[in-house]
């Protein structure tokens, strides 16, 4: 079967000719395959050959010709015609936390739209109510789409994007989540998601990782049956993560939990199953059969489903099994001595430490503990209450939250960076594999959260430094984009010999990506104490010893993989002071 999808984002009619001068003139004799309808193309599928004439000639990369197996000849929903189109639908199961887990844009947050019924499928031609439940009848997907269709299921839903909250709210926290509270379960929640000193807040005053925690919250506190959390990861460090975690998995104890989630160490220890999703992104997406968490992630690093019988990437993602070693003396960038910074209510001191030339050192700690004061100082973005930091050097910094500008295009913003933009070192280092081409027509502010924080990231690495400093370089990115941008960073690292400093929260992330570590301890919103870089293993040994956890090695794809808590494994790793870099014995 073949469909053609045409991005209506990326699709500019009114800079081509009515008649599409792109194109070959095949395409415009006889019957014509591609005609416009309100201004906009619209391709006749049962005239298209597949040639791929169109999805190659178009200039703003709008087109996708695609070839799809019979078994998926009907869709659950598609977007109009030559719209996005989504095929199968996961289930949500009473008593478990069901994962789903795939790129950005393959149709994720449309089905969730679908099982909660904000959306109602379309089979892909405009079909009633009856006649979907009509195709689902019999099965337990249709007993629960009828529900659905009835009202007879409650649902409660967190949404992705949980800085819009403030915009369609006014208002402070309590009252916010009294209206919320359901079930009675409200004071539990606050107090182990530690929002009580956040309740007399106004709504719009609150961090990001405060949002995701208040939005966790009111959805967990509502009386429902099955409960819906889009990505809760961003804007939250790893002690929130895992607290988020035990949270979901005891709601799950009577109820049915769906999370989407690109976190993968929090997706292993939070579910207990996952539909992968697969497909291109803005063109189609495919959800399977539920698969057991671990096997799900693995077969999605490995690329290839076999069930499915289907490559979802031409390459696996690899994880090194043993900390990374330095092979010879590098010399030193910068030497920085002890230094603090004191605000009215925080307190941040630095140990003396170095960064070395070419390498790339993560910073782990909680939220508030001055990670991104620390490196602002390094940068000499900001002066240190006491110590010397004059080191000369020239920063270029990627903030945590990022701002668009209105009035410039991505390609306007990186060739006003750079004169190498054309050159082909330029060209397959960074636009191809951080997909920035497809954006390149695009304003600044027209681009998603992924989108943004993807060219933010190639505009700090464009810029001519010695030392590159991005704050969480993940947010907002899909599993895939983290682990192409961990790759990215380092080459870039490793063939210019400028060092970079990544503070993130993704475990995975900064395991693909760092040389060393530096661990922050103390008390946030209060002091942080900021300790020189360590080696990868002691690093992480200290980090994870102040969280409480360990992690073990999947056998199979070498991944970090979380213990549970008083596990065999977990006691064992505990005694012998190995906190991450064991090897999965039992796989």
């Amino acid at each position: 079967m073949r469909i053609a999808v045409i991005n209506r984002d990326r699709c500019q009619p009114r800079k081509c000719s009515k008649e599409c001068e792109y194109f070959c003139p095949p395409v415009r004799t006889g019957d014509e395959t591609i005609v416009f309808e309100g201004g906009k193309p619209v391709i006749t599928e049962n005239l298209c050959v597949g040639c791929g004439i169109c999805a190659h000639k178009c200039p703003f990369a709008a087109i996708t010709i695609i070839n799809l197996p019979q078994e998926l000849e009907s869709p659950i929903h598609r977007y109009g015609q030559n719209g996005f189109a989504l095929y199968g639908l996961p289930l949500p199961v009473v008593g478990k936390v069901t994962g789903l887990l795939g790129p950005n844009g393959i149709g994720k947050s449309t089905a969730v739209s679908i099982l909660t019924g904000i959306l109602l499928p379309n089979l892909g031609r405009g079909a009633t109510c009856e006649e979907v439940l009509g195709r689902y009848a019999g099965s337990a997907l249709g007993d629960y789409l009828r529900k659905v269709s009835d009202r007879g299921v409650r649902t409660s839903f967190k949404p992705q994007y949980v800085d819009r909250i403030p915009k369609s709210y006014k208002g402070c926290v309590s009252n916010l989540l009294d209206k919320t509270d359901e079930r009675g379960a409200l004071g539990d929640l606050v107090e182990r998601l530690g929002l009580a000193h956040l309740m007399e807040r106004e709504v719009e005053s609150l961090s990001g990782g405060e949002l995701q925690r208040v939005a966790v919250a009111a959805c967990a506190a509502r009386d429902a049956e099955v409960y819906f959390f889009d990505e809760v990861s961003p804007y939250l460090d790893i002690y929130q993560r895992i607290n988020v975690a035990r949270v979901l998995q005891d709601l799950a104890s009577s109820s049915a939990v769906m999370v989407v989630e690109h976190d993968l160490a929090l997706l292993d220890l939070l579910a207990e199953s996952v539909h992968v999703v697969f497909g291109v992104a803005g063109a189609y997406g495919v959800i399977t059969r539920p698969k057991g968490v671990r096997v799900g992630i693995n077969q999605y690093l490995h690329g290839f489903l076999p069930e499915e019988n289907v490559r979802i990437r031409p390459e696996a993602i690899e994880f090194e099994v043993h900390a990374p070693r330095m092979e010879k003396e590098i010399p030193d960038l910068v030497r920085y001595e002890d230094f603090q910074v004191k605000y009215p209510t925080f307190h941040l001191i630095a140990e003396a430490g170095s960064i070395r030339k070419g390498e790339v050192v993560g910073i782990l700690g909680p939220n508030g503990i001055g990670k991104s004061t620390f490196i602002k100082v390094i940068g000499g973005v900001e002066k240190p209450s006491s110590g010397k930091m004059d080191t000369k050097l020239r920063i270029s910094y990627k903030p945590q939250y990022l701002k668009a500008d209105a009035g410039i295009s991505v390609e306007a913003l990186l060739r006003g960076l750079s004169k190498e933009f054309n050159s082909s070192y330029y060209q397959s280092e960074m636009i191809k594999p951080m997909a920035i081409e497809p954006l390149l027509d695009q304003e600044l502010p027209e681009l998603s959260g992924g989108e943004l924080q993807r060219v933010a990231i190639v505009a700090c690495l464009t810029r001519e430094a010695d030392l590159y400093l991005l704050d969480e370089p993940s947010a907002h990115l899909d599993v895939e984009q983290r682990m192409m941008t961990a790759k990215v960073m380092r080459r870039f690292a490793e063939s210019t010999e400028r060092s970079v400093m990544v503070v993130d929260h993704d475990i995975y992330t900064i395991d693909l990506l760092s040389e060393r570590l530096i661990v922050f301890d103390g008390l946030p919103g209060e002091m942080g104490i900021a300790h020189p870089p360590y080696e990868m293993r002691e690093g992480m040994n200290r980090f994870l010893a102040g969280i409480g956890i360990t992690f073990r090695r999947d056998e199979d794809t070498r991944r970090p993989r979380v213990n549970k808590p008083g596990s065999r494994l977990d006691r064992a790793q505990r005694e012998r002071g190995e906190y991450y870099y064991a090897l999965d014995e039992t796989g």
